[in-house]
């Protein structure tokens, strides 16, 4: 009888397996990778892979929030990092930048999810809806340190921003967003 599987042996699983899904999802559409193609890129048996997550809805949740985390903890040290409450909304952008230039971007994990499965898996939809909240609410905070009411008009910003530079596959929404924030900021 084999040994029964750890605690910590399920955590790096679980990691292996989350990890190898957030890149094949990521680089090539959650539908267009199959449960296979994840069990070859993790080394994971499909048969731990459904235990870990009995479906494949299941999976992409995880690898939403996953991703999630990550993302937002990235923004927020970089954001917080900068004293000034101007200088810090205006940093947001600066961040959205980076993320665009980097080898591999293909637009917000989160839309892309959207644009697939939104309007037919629920717990997706949710995911997705609470990633976008959350972002608001943090650039709603930040942008209300400020003073200037302009919340909405810079969330709306950063969004159309993240959507055009994962179409037009360029950093450059994000400065002109940047641009268009620092005059609604006074600047």
């Amino acid at each position: 009888m084999p040994a029964p599987i750890t605690e910590e042996q399920t955590r790096l699983d679980r990691e292996a397996l989350l990890g190898a899904a957030e890149a094949l999802f990521y680089a090539h559409g959650i539908q267009a990778v199959g449960m296979d193609r994840v069990r070859e890129a993790c080394g994971l048996p499909l048969k731990r892979i459904y235990r870990l997550f009995p479906t494949k809805e299941d999976l992409v949740v995880a690898v939403l929030r996953r991703r999630d985390r990550r993302w937002r903890a990235s923004l927020t040290a970089h954001v917080e990092s900068v004293p000034d409450p101007r200088e810090r909304v205006l940093a947001v952008f600066d961040w959205l930048a980076a993320w665009f230039a980097e080898p591999g971007f293909r637009g917000c994990a989160w839309i892309n999810a959207h644009g697939e499965l939104g309007s037919s898996s629920e717990p997706v939809l949710a995911e997705v809806r609470s990633h976008k909240r959350a972002f608001r609410d943090q650039l709603t905070a930040w942008v209300s340190a400020t003073g200037i009411p302009v919340a909405e008009p810079v969330y709306l910003l950063a969004e159309g921003a993240i959507v055009t530079a994962g179409i037009d596959a360029r950093p450059d929404p994000a400065q002109q967003a940047r641009a268009a924030v620092e005059t609604l900021l006074g600047g």
